[in-house]
């Protein structure tokens, strides 16, 4: 084992010479003994994290914020004024609201990098013989690895075997083109980029396959060794944490120039200094939100939960909010807004239509001709089932009472077909085994295999099987079958009407063909394929729409967001499995082939894609085109993929989303998103999330400052006034953290409301503070300085006899500005509006409101801590209430509801989304 550690140059030498320094059998690969031995001595093939910022420093940075900077301060100069109890209870306040900033960013970068552990690259392994897919840390030096088209290269890889392999290594290299590989053994002085027999970690193959030994993995491979300019970091600054840090900022400078303010009027007054700067001090506190910045934390990081348990990981964080934004959804037909389950419906073989019973992978089901089981199949029947079992790189395997394909959804329903009329794939691949094959390639739009059939059918003991898309078999056929298995000129125009009439029924087709090879051909190229095949049949196969994508189309649609079918199909059956999901633009579904848009004037293009529905026959650059176009009107699009064709499209969208299950390792990298259901409806339901993180921040926002600013406005008055404080600093401290932290966290779990999706999409631009959740908190922060002014002056006067009046008076007009808080809260919340709609006589039920029960019950157990226990009176120079006094203070109750009601109706908290 030690000549492993040889060199990295292994591309100077030849590959049975680097098989023997690995002790790697080519053909075989390792045993597992060897494996297991190999893991011991190089670990995991994964590159170690980039070491984070260690925990002390994370929590040091809470404090990194400008509005606890004023409360530092302030509690610093309480203390050398010697009011330590004060100064210790504002510090506490910003300890508090650092452990809470710290455990929540710590929450949601676990939950984000777990998610993104869940997405693994996966390999294809040889082992003792046996292929096997298994996660590429798993890799070993010495492994044997095939790789396909759209794979990730999982290792450092020196080629052996290779089939017109293309692989991309710009990331690695700068080359822009993809490099075409080769097996010559080349000089050890050989550049990198120029290294043609080996294929390096981190790359993509873009064409053809290949065979590779692993010669390097994790940090010794080649992208191991720049690695850091490849890790990653969590971020959780997005556009709208951005917002809050601006307005952060420009509420300091207000709140700075308000409390000087004050301090210097009050000392020109003939106040005294100790108490004008409590009045600053509690001007200040009472104008800064802390609380905010914990909710806004809370609610994004359950906001990537909610869509991760909804099937929709997000990659980057970002994409939560812009998906709230999204007014375009382009999206892939097949897996996505169908089944993924192809059932061929219809056979054309023969000049003769049948047709097929059954759905799914199940082999129930009868082959008919007219309204008769076909009992004895044809020849050229036979041949065309046969052609799609053998011409077949799938399988199905039984999972619990259903079959699951292992492979591509269309190569599943060729041997469903076939096993409808009693042929067994197991039987057929051991009966007429596979000698060579030609994997399909976009470029060429088929795939071809070589059988020996010498043992059954000596006449023709070589037979070539294609399979492939009608214009590029017609062009290579020029025969045909008829029933009786005589072979007759074809007629493509009749072939061509029976296309049509398929794809207008919303089935795929495809075409069959075969060729008898040479008795003793062992290997087969594309020349091969240019004469001599002999046309087999049709066979027309639909994946049925998701019940659920229909929904969601509908959904998304009622919601204001377009919804636009970009696939490689045949437009007729791109357009009529459109017509079953209810795609459409104002009822009108038009449908647009590639090559359509390609001869069109630019004006004329950004017509079609504006009011297009369905895209089909599109290349890679069209799709990337039409995204751009779409982006030039204002539009905020989605656009999925699971193509290495899809990339460039995917990293153009604002939100990129990627199959989890049939993407590609180059779509998955290029996404913001993925889904691991690899379902449209799935896009909808985190669309909604997006939504509802926004809608529940919205709410919090309009719950939180209307209090911020009903304090400020009563303490700046007061302190013009030369009258007492109807609230102290440590008091607005106590219901900015505690009081207002405990009612508005749980507005973070509100459900999303019954109209999250009959809403137009928001304003990306939309400002933190605009239109009516301006007005509406100016409009409850007025009503709150009434309260807290009109309940301590009356207070204070009523009470004037008693020996703690002014503690008294403040503890009343704290206790009934929270009671109001609790109407206040119940009317921004879904609490609310089910409250109301049962009101008004609608039967809806009350939802998930448990949180928000929580709440409230947690804010009232609070406020009798606050106000009855003698400690809390000492601490925050509270005085007990009686009876009485509790029930005066629930009378703001009354003006709050019909107050509530009207901002409500006037100034709604979500105007749109």
């Amino acid at each position: 084992m030690s000549a492993i550690t040889k060199t990295n140059t292994y591309y100077d030498v030849p590959e049975q010479e680097v098989g023997a320094i690995f002790a790697t059998d080519l053909q075989q690969g390792l045993t597992p003994e060897e494996v297991a031995n190999r893991y011991e001595k190089y670990g995991y093939n994964e590159l170690e994290a980039k070491a984070g910022k260690p925990p002390w420093l994370k929590f040091l940075l809470q404090f990194n914020q400008p509005l606890l900077y004023i409360l530092i301060i302030a509690g610093t100069i309480k203390a050398f004024l010697g009011s330590w109890t004060n100064a210790w209870v504002i510090w506490g306040v910003t300890l508090i609201n650092a452990i809470i900033g710290y455990v929540q960013e710590a929450k949601a970068e676990g939950a984000i990098n777990s998610l993104s552990k869940s997405v693994t690259t996966e390999a294809t392994v040889f082992r003792e013989g046996q292929k096997i897919r298994l996660p590429s840390k798993d890799l070993v030096p010495g492994d044997v690895v095939q790789l396909m088209s759209g794979d990730k290269v999982p290792a450092d890889l020196r080629l052996f075997e290779i089939r017109n392999l293309q692989v991309d290594e710009s990331a690695l290299t700068g080359e822009s083109v993809p490099v075409q590989k080769a097996l010559a053994i080349l000089p050890s002085d050989t550049p990198l980029a120029d290294r043609k027999n080996m294929a390096y970690a981190g790359t993509f193959v873009t064409f053809g396959q290949a065979m590779g030994l692993v010669v390097a993995t994790a940090k010794d491979t080649e992208v191991g060794k720049i690695s850091q300019s490849m890790e990653k970091s969590v971020n959780l600054m997005t556009p709208l944490t951005r917002k809050f840090a601006e307005f952060s900022h420009t509420l300091l400078y207000i709140i700075l120039a308000l409390a000087s303010f004050t301090f210097f009027v009050g000392i020109g007054r003939g106040r005294s200094f100790a108490d004008m700067f409590e009045a600053a001090v509690a001007l200040a506190v009472s104008a800064i939100p802390e609380g905010l910045p914990a909710v806004v934390t809370i609610t994004l990081a359950i906001g990537v939960n909610r869509m991760a348990a909804r099937n929709a990981i997000v990659r980057k964080l970002p994409a939560v909010e812009t998906l709230g934004g999204a007014t375009v959804i382009c999206s892939d037909k097949t897996g996505t807004l169908t089944e993924n389950q192809m059932t061929v419906q219809q056979i054309y073989t023969g000049d003769k239509i049948y047709h097929v019973t059954g759905g799914g992978y199940s082999s129930k089901g009868d082959i008919l001709e007219g309204d008769g089981v076909v009992e004895d199949l044809p020849f050229s029947l036979q041949e065309c089932l046969l052609g799609g079992l053998l011409c077949n790189d799938s399988r199905l395997e039984r999972k619990g009472n259903y079959k699951i394909v292992i492979g591509d959804p269309t190569e599943g329903a060729l041997i469903t077909v076939a096993s409808k009329a009693g042929y067994s794939q197991s039987h057929f691949n051991t009966t007429f085994p596979r000698l060579d094959s030609i994997p399909f390639e976009s470029d060429y739009q088929y795939m071809a295999t070589l059988h020996d059939t010498s043992e059954y059918h000596p006449e023709t003991p070589r037979v070539i099987y294609v399979k492939g898309s009608v214009e590029k078999m017609l062009e290579r056929c020029k025969q045909g079958y008829d029933v009786q298995e005589n072979i007759i000129p074809l007629d493509p125009t009749a072939i061509l009407a029976q296309v049509e009439a398929m794809a207008s029924e919303g089935l795929r087709v495809l075409a069959f063909a075969r060729k008898v090879a040479p008795d003793h051909q062992h290997s087969i190229d594309h020349d091969d394929l240019e004469q001599d095949l002999v046309f087999l049949g049709l066979q027309g196969m639909i994946d049925p729409p998701r019940a659920e994508a229909i929904a969601a189309v509908h959904a998304c649609q009622n919601a204001g967001i377009q919804v636009k079918m970009i696939t490689g199909d045949h437009i007729s059956t791109a357009s009529a499995i459109a017509r079953r999901l209810g795609i459409n633009k104002n009822g009108n579904l038009l449908s647009f082939e590639g090559k359509q848009i390609a001869k069109m004037e630019p004006h004329e293009q950004e017509e079609a894609v504006i009011n297009g529905s369905v895209f089909a026959r599109v290349a890679p650059e069209q799709k990337l085109q039409l995204v751009e176009i779409l982006q030039s009107q204002g539009d905020v699009v989605a656009m999925t993929g699971d193509g290495v064709n899809d990339a460039p499209a995917l990293k153009q969208a604002q939100i990129g989303i990627a199959m989890g299950k049939a993407g590609t390792d180059v779509a998955r990298e290029s996404a913001d998103m993925l889904l691991t259901d690899d379902n449209f409806a799935s896009i909808e339901a985190a669309v909604e999330e997006g939504r509802t993180v926004y809608q529940n921040l919205k709410k919090a926002i309009s719950f939180l400052l209307p209090v911020n600013g009903g304090e400020s406005m009563t303490i700046l008055i007061s302190a013009l006034l030369a009258r007492d404080l109807p609230i102290l600093s440590l008091q607005v401290l106590w219901l900015n953290m505690i009081n207002s932290v405990t009612m508005t966290v749980p507005l973070a779990f509100e459900p999303k409301s019954a109209n999250t999706m009959k809403r137009p999409p928001r304003n990306p631009n939309e400002g933190l503070l605009s239109g009516n959740l301006l007005k509406r908190v100016l409009a409850i922060s007025a009503f709150n300085w009434i309260l807290i002014f009109g309940m301590f002056e009356w207070a204070l006067d009523y009470y004037r006899d008693f020996d703690n009046t002014l503690a008294i008076a403040r503890t009343m007009a704290i206790q009934a500005l929270v009671l109001a808080r609790i109407i206040y809260l119940i009317s921004v919340s879904e609490l609310g509006n089910s409250l109301m709609a049962k009101l008004k006589g609608k039967s809806i039920s009350l939802g998930n409101v448990s949180a928000i029960s929580y709440g409230i019950l947690g804010a009232i157990v609070l406020q009798i801590v606050f106000s009855q226990v003698p400690f809390m009176n000492t601490l925050f120079r509270t005085a007990p209430l009686d009876l009485n006094q509790w029930l005066i203070c629930l009378i703001p109750l009354v003006p709050m509801i019909p107050m509530a009601l009207l901002v409500n109706k006037f100034f709604p908290p979500i105007s749109h989304q």
